[in-house]
């Protein structure tokens, strides 16, 4: 078992991030080299802007190549309480912009030509108790009156045409999204960015950043750049000058596994119809197949930060979660198994704007893949003069109480969730 991302070792080299020192002056800086900021990086490529992305690590290497492969509309909580919390119109234009992003990730796809693939298969949000399928029944109804009417509730009596297991009672289908091979989208991205101009730069951690006269200097690992305009989109990093977003942001474990190679006519009778799929639980699964016909099945097995042997320990879990709920799969060897940090917000909605002069996106609270690519795009926009385009820019967004950048309360809302789970 590698203790690695399946999306990252199977995708194809980067070849084209900058070898040498981080340098010189650019209109632009991008801090965070995922998804939102080579999304960003193409986006003021085709504006003619110059642009230098830089990351700490690998280009992608971070909750982009880490994360489960879906790509789905649909809020990261659930919209009878968003709607209870925000009012009608606002979720229902939260729940829009997600469908934007849906369509901002198609519209990358064709554009650039980016082998990753993709298929619209939709998502399926599966009832783990009776009375979950009630409140996805109530759900579906609000959603449908205000907002989408392509979806669909499965009652328990269906089920199994969607999926073959004993643990669910129906599910409410959300057929606009669907799934593609993340590392793959990533280097596609990243080379799209490239032959739009941006430079790229991989282990170049920044270590300050400095208002000088109308722009600024970015200190990194491999040296110094001037720019314009920066923007943030480095997610729940743990290093650099990054204090005030740290309070905001609660860095979530969340961990996966991934089979080897299963029978695809045994892949094609549990899951005929190929979505995207996750559960109702507070301590949820999400699952998919491949491309290369193995079952990808994830979630947040432990509330603890993503390390290797922390990772294993997950896997385990999640082992016997993939076992329970599909037996004829328990015997499947685990080829992968890794995890990673979801930069969760309080009110778990992605937040975007500007904070002392520079400009930031993240808490995609674990629906980042399509949200991050669109707000890349978007901000973009925003920093050439089109704040209107933000669909988060109104949106306040105070320190979490108590929390000075460790998150030492995960183990409490741990305990807290498998608590509720049992009785809900």
């Amino acid at each position: 078992m590698k203790l690695d991302s399946y999306w990252l070792d199977t995708a194809p080299p980067l070849l084209s991030a900058c070898e040498g020192p981080v340098e010189g002056q650019t209109d632009v800086v991008v801090i965070g080299g995922g998804f939102t900021g080579l999304s960003a990086a193409q986006a003021f490529g085709k504006r003619g802007a110059s642009v230098t992305v830089v990351d700490a690590g690998r280009i992608g290497g971070g909750a982009s190549g880490r994360n489960g492969g879906q790509v789905n509309t649909g809020v990261a909580q659930d919209f009878v309480a968003l709607v209870a919390q925000l009012g009608v119109e606002r979720a229902s234009a939260c729940y829009r912009a997600y469908a934007d992003a849906v369509d901002t990730v198609e519209r990358l796809i064709r554009e650039e030509n980016i082998d990753c693939n993709y298929i619209a298969t939709g998502k399926l949000k599966l009832a783990s108790k009776p009375h979950h399928l009630a409140h996805l029944e109530k759900t579906a109804e609000l959603i449908r009156r205000e907002v989408d009417t392509d979806i669909e509730l499965i009652g328990r009596e269906r089920i199994r045409s969607e999926i073959q297991s004993d643990s669910f009672y129906g599910g409410l289908l959300h057929r606009h999204g669907g799934q593609m091979h993340m590392g793959k989208f990533v280097v596609g991205l990243a080379e799209a960015a490239v032959r739009r101009g941006a430079k790229l730069y991989e282990n170049a951690a920044v270590t300050a950043i400095v208002k000088d006269g109308g722009g600024y200097r970015v200190t990194s690992a491999r040296g110094e750049v001037r720019a314009k305009q920066v923007l943030i989109a480095t997610g729940p990093s743990r290093h650099g000058p990054f204090g005030w977003y740290r309070r905001r942001l609660a860095p979530v474990g969340s961990f996966i596994v991934v089979t080897e190679p299963v029978s695809p006519q045994l892949l094609a009778q549990v899951f005929p119809n190929r979505r995207a799929y996750t559960t109702t639980r507070l301590m949820h699964n999400y699952f998919r197949v491949t491309p290369d016909s193995r079952l990808l099945f994830g979630g947040r097995a432990r509330f603890t930060a993503s390390e290797r042997p922390s990772d294993a320990k997950s896997g385990r879990i999640l082992q016997q979660g993939l076992a329970g709920m599909f037996p004829m799969l328990a015997n499947a060897r685990i080829d992968y198994c890794w995890g990673g940090l979801v930069d969760i917000s309080a009110d778990r909605l992605p937040h975007a704007g500007q904070h002392d002069g520079i400009y930031f996106s993240m808490g995609y609270s674990g629906h980042g893949t399509q949200m991050s690519t669109h707000m890349g795009q978007v901000m973009a926009d925003v920093m050439d003069g089109r704040d209107d385009s933000n669909p988060w820019g109104e949106s306040e967004w105070p320190a979490i109480p108590g929390h000075t950048g460790k998150p030492w309360f995960l183990p409490l809302v741990g305990t807290y969730y498998r608590i509720k789970d049992i009785f809900y």
